[in-house]
């Protein structure tokens, strides 16, 4: 005889989990529709375990017909569950199942095996079978451990596979602990076959994943109304490869004084009312909120984005009325054309937050159209981030070297270090693309201090005076300027290498000098390791002569942008800076030299450097050392 003390109260669980479930919006990813087939399954295992449970009890009582179709029925949805729960692995992985139709039939052989002989088991017994004296079990009837387990099998080396698709340890060790209570819903089965366990150990794994993965309100704004910016991520790398869909992004001008005007709670209180007004006038479309007062709605081409968003400007023209309050906002809009040509969901999200960034300051209602070039661009920098990240993580940032003359020998005395990383077909990719990049990313700091390590280690393995070279300047941008643990750390590699601070001099920009303050100590602190310091890219920032005065640089290097500009059109004004600079005792050097007429214009106004492509293109290290080492 059956039990049926475990399988009806877990029927009853389930059907509650179904009406949370469905009750609330469900964003349409693979994900989303394997657990709806799951649950289904599931409930349909439930519904003809009960059923064919119930006939083998009293099939005296019942048509033999009816016992051999409601078995049929049950051992069809048990098999279609093992496969189902295993394809939901790979959806919460967010991978193919099988990367081939040859793999996909590979994986599915033992199930459409199983389907076989369950169908064939009516007429030859192979997994169970009826007669006079009841149901009994069929020489293949363990094939459904040996199918449940072969498909836990695979899930957990999908799981070892993709487990960096994953985004968390959370996500990970949940998608483990789904499949080990399979595990062991499955010997308990084997062992405890009457008492119907297995739908609840199924039913205990439902609820891990639903809890760490498919809860509604994983995807949804507060108050469920619209989808928040994981769902818009998630639905956008789902459908990258098959879009064929417009875009319109939609801003609330000036967000954070807005915030101020009404305070947080307010503001959100309209945010949701902006939300649920929009999901009511494109109840076809997708509405995600995607932070700081930014909506984006995806819809499909024949979606007129143009008279949407004059009806939205005009519903924005009246206040949008909570409890409490009535609020007024004014919005902006931004529209793409999208395409299976685009490469990832940053591409989009990035050019999206860019359009409406200028939508915002230039406080407009007008749509503005992105266009396919400005997609181009951010898929560029995607990759420039990329190459940068990658040439971090993996210490392959390559030093580069460019020499400095001496203006009244024309012999090289020093060389300015050059970070230069690859994009993945292995050319360079110019500076002024990705140091921007790096310092707007954050990574610059490590950029910076991988290239001060490479030149420390280049000096301690080449014999400088051999190549005439007194000093290397090493950059350091304002971001780096700025750390506090600065002159421990570049002191720390100074010692790691063995080398004399004072063969290298460390050049800051005048963007660095906006603090007087944390100027002079940070400048103390450095100096105080032996370090000594040139002014880069002087003409272009913050510094005047009383500043210059009370920092220690040994030399001051000229702007390439007012160099050839005195050399296009001479003047006073330069030379006149120049004695008053070394007058003041700072040394001179002149970026940028092109042509011969440059170098003497530059030497003739009292340069004591000189640098540009006039003399070399910068080179990578080794190749420096080929050329100027005697």
């Amino acid at each position: 005889m059956w039990s049926f003390s475990f399988v009806v109260p877990t029927f009853l669980i389930m059907v509650i989990i179904l009406i949370f479930y469905f009750s609330l919006p469900r964003l349409d990813i693979r994900m989303n529709r394997f657990f709806v087939d799951l649950v289904a399954i599931e409930t349909i295992t439930i519904i003809t375990d009960i059923a064919a449970s119930i006939v083998d009890n009293y099939y005296a009582l019942v048509p033999i017909w009816l016992v051999d179709l409601l078995n049929l029925l049950y051992f069809v949805s048990l098999f279609t569950r093992s496969l189902v729960m295993y394809r939901f692995t790979f959806g919460a992985l967010g991978v193919s199942v099988a990367r081939s139709a040859l793999m996909k039939q590979v994986i599915r052989t033992p199930y459409y095996a199983c389907i076989v002989l369950t169908c064939l088991s009516p007429f030859f017994g192979f997994i169970y079978y009826v007669d006079e004296s009841g149901y009994h079990m069929g020489n293949f009837y363990n094939l459904i451990y040996v199918t449940g387990f072969f498909y836990i099998l695979m899930s957990f080396l999908a799981v070892s596979k993709y487990r960096k698709h994953l985004s968390g340890r959370r996500e990970r060790y949940s998608l483990i602990l789904y499949n080990l209570i399979l595990i062991m819903g499955m010997f308990i089965r084997y062992f405890l076959a009457r008492y119907l366990l297995l739908d609840t150990f199924v039913l205990m794994a439902i609820i891990v994943v639903y809890l760490a993965f498919m809860n509604p309100e994983y995807f949804l704004e507060p108050r469920g109304v619209v989808f928040n910016s994981y769902a818009l991520r998630q639905y956008i790398n789902e459908h990258i490869d098959d879009l064929d869909e417009r875009c319109m992004g939609m801003v609330v001008h000036r967000y954070y004084e807005m915030r101020d005007i009404y305070g947080a709670p307010q503001t959100d209180v309209g945010l949701n009312l902006i939300g649920r007004y929009l999901t009511q006038i494109c109840p076809k479309g997708k509405v995600f909120y995607y932070r700081r007062g930014r909506y984006i709605i995806f819809g499909d081409k024949d979606v007129d984005f143009k008279e949407l968003s004059n009806r939205i400007a005009a519903r924005f023209r009246n206040p949008w009325v909570s409890k409490t309050a009535e609020l007024y906002f004014d919005v902006g809009f931004a529209t793409i054309e999208l395409n299976n040509n685009v490469e990832s969901a940053d591409v989009i999200l990035n050019t999206m937050t860019k359009a409406l960034g200028t939508v915002d300051s230039n406080d407009s209602e007008a749509p503005l159209e992105v266009t396919e070039d400005e997609l181009y661009q951010t898929e560029k920098e995607i990759k420039i981030k990329r190459s940068l990240e990658t040439a971090i993580e993996n210490n392959t940032v390559e030093l580069f070297l460019q020499p400095m003359i001496d203006a009244e020998t024309g012999k090289t005395v020093g060389a300015e270090a050059l970070a230069r990383i690859r994009d993945e077909n292995g050319e360079l990719i110019p500076p002024g693309h990705f140091i921007p990049i790096a310092e707007k990313s954050g990574r610059i700091n490590e950029l910076g201090e991988q290239i001060f390590e490479k030149t420390c280690n280049f000096i301690k393995n080449n014999d400088l005076n051999k190549m005439g070279i007194q000093w290397i300047n090493v950059n350091l941008s304002p971001v780096q300027f700025i750390r506090k643990d600065l002159s421990d750390r570049y002191s720390a590699i100074l010692k790691k290498y063995d080398v004399d601070p004072r063969s290298i001099h460390l050049e800051i920009t005048e963007e660095s000098m906006i603090d007087d303050c944390f100027l002079k100590r940070q400048i103390k602190e450095l100096s105080e390791k032996g370090f000594k310091f040139v002014l880069d890219d002087y003409g272009t920032g913050y510094s005047n002569l009383a500043r210059l005065k009370n920092c220690p640089f040994i030399n001051i290097k000229l702007d390439i942008t007012i160099v050839r500009e005195f050399c296009r059109e001479p003047d006073e004004i330069l030379p006149t800076m120049i004695t008053a600079f070394k007058h003041m005792g700072f040394g001179i050097t002149s970026e940028g030299v092109e042509n011969d007429g440059m170098a003497a214009a530059m030497k003739k106004i009292g340069c004591d450097y000189l640098q540009g492509f006039y003399y070399s293109k910068p080179m990578p290290a080794a190749e420096f050392v080929k050329t100027y080492a005697m």
